[in-house]
């Protein structure tokens, strides 16, 4: 094989990969958990070396090397805890969380190399492709809502186990009158999950559709690509997802306050409204017991959220400095109340329990750096007077803060679909200050 084709087919890889990391049940249990982008991460990785090998190049782009200094000193906190571990589940535990930090974060760091010799066209190319994943989601999604409501059929059974071997359906939150409350999931393994991801799509895209030209051939598709993100994020009932969009939607209110009445704005609201002012009007009396009961505090799941920070204290007390071990929180949990296999419901409890006090601190620097390199996408985006690369940053920045607000009753940050988004963060001031612009900062 030649290096033409060598290099497109880890082309293929990384655009494969960017495109099914929110794709988590699409995995097969071998030796382990292993999702479909796993094994494509896998096959790029070895790729991406053999390329380098076989060329002699040995350079590596200057964000792509603070970033694997943050992967080294995540590897050395994560080893610390590993002396912290007391049982063989604990251990099983502690592998399984490694083996996905280094195949997620090496990834992120490659993928910097990676993207950092490519061209501003195909960083616009990798940011469609990585939209046009959630959107497939969202598409799987809204077409098992329609089946489980009107077919009563379990699309996952029909479709995805014979794929993967496994069970999997839409989530069913209760029952009202005989009938079941549906909540989709989609491709991911939990309606709270899909909520929080798509968060990242509609805070990212929405200061790119309003700043484009009321002639671009991608106003309208975009338009109605947000309004049915917002449609199916509403129908996940997710409370976490909701908080995470209005806090991003509070950062985009700052450069784009002048455009809260404009017409882009209001239509695809407008038509979002309409669409749900459609549908409750056939049920009110069923969604609003659904409704209702979304929004009671005093619920036990909802007290589930808040009591998980109360082991803070006592895991600090005993290991303060990097915790119990990645991935142990279900088995601590499992020794205080006999639940097995329970997540924490917070990305911090899980961080300092987990990591301690370094491994938290660490995280917070790698979360500083992010915000620091998307402050200086701004700044180029405003040098160039560009109308495509400060909606970028703004954007991102917005997704960074409601995914991080979404995360104090969830843990999605530790997913792979977050390291994808912090690549794209990441590369994003590489390539454009590199200024590779063939006519780059055209959108795809």
């Amino acid at each position: 094989m030649n290096r033409s084709h060598t290099g497109l087919v880890v082309e293929f890889l990384f655009l494969a990969t960017v495109f099914t990391v929110s794709f988590a049940k699409l995995q097969w249990e071998v030796a382990g958990t292993l999702s479909l982008s796993d094994v494509l991460t896998a096959i790029f990785l070895v790729a991406w070396v053999g390329t380098r090998i076989g060329t002699g190049d040995r350079r590596l782009a200057w964000g792509a090397a603070v970033a694997g200094l943050f992967f080294l000193g995540f590897l050395a906190v994560y080893l610390a805890g590993f002396f912290n571990l007391e049982t063989e589940q604990s251990l099983a535990q502690w592998a399984k969380g490694m083996f996905k930090f280094l195949l997620h974060f090496l990834f992120l760091v490659v993928g910097l190399a990676y993207l950092a010799r490519r061209s501003e066209r195909f960083y616009w190319t990798t940011f469609a492709v990585f939209m046009a994943g959630f959107v497939a989601n969202a598409v799987y999604g809204i077409v098992q809502l329609g089946t489980a409501e009107v077919l009563g059929i379990n699309l996952d059974q029909s479709l995805l186990s014979p794929i993967t071997g496994g069970a999997s359906q839409i989530n069913i939150y209760g029952a009202i009158e005989g009938a079941s409350v549906f909540r989709p999931n989609a491709l991911t393994g939990d309606p709270n999950h899909l909520g929080i991801e798509l968060v990242i799509p509609l805070l990212v895209l929405t200061p790119l559709y309003l700043r484009l030209e009321r002639e671009h051939r991608l106003k309208v598709p975009l338009a109605l690509v947000l309004a049915f993100l917002l449609l199916v994020e509403l129908a996940t009932l997710s409370r976490s997802g909701l908080l995470g969009l209005g806090a991003g939607l509070l950062v985009l209110a700052l450069p784009y306050r002048h455009r809260l009445a404009s017409r882009e704005l209001l239509l695809p609201l407008a038509a979002v409204a309409g669409v749900l002012a459609a549908v409750l009007a056939t049920r009110w009396d069923f969604f609003e017991q659904v409704l209702r009961s979304r929004v009671d505090t005093s619920a036990n799941g909802t007290s589930t959220h808040f009591d998980v920070y109360g082991f803070i204290p006592d895991v600090l007390s005993s290991n303060p400095l990097f915790g119990l071990g990645l991935n142990n929180f279900s088995v601590y949990y499992e020794f205080v109340t006999g639940r097995t296999n329970f997540g924490p419901h917070s990305f911090y409890v899980a961080t300092l329990v987990e990591t301690g006090v370094v491994g938290t601190a660490l995280f917070a620097a790698f979360l500083v750096y992010i915000f620091k390199r998307l402050g200086r996408l701004r700044e180029i985006g405003r040098a160039l007077g560009s109308p495509r690369i400060r909606p970028l940053a703004w954007g991102m920045t917005a997704a960074l803060v409601g995914t991080i607000a979404a995360n104090a009753f969830y843990l999605t940050m530790s997913f792979y679909y977050f390291f994808a988004f912090a690549l794209l963060a990441l590369a994003a001031p590489i390539v454009f200050e590199t200024g590779n612009r063939a006519p780059a900062d055209r959108l795809p």
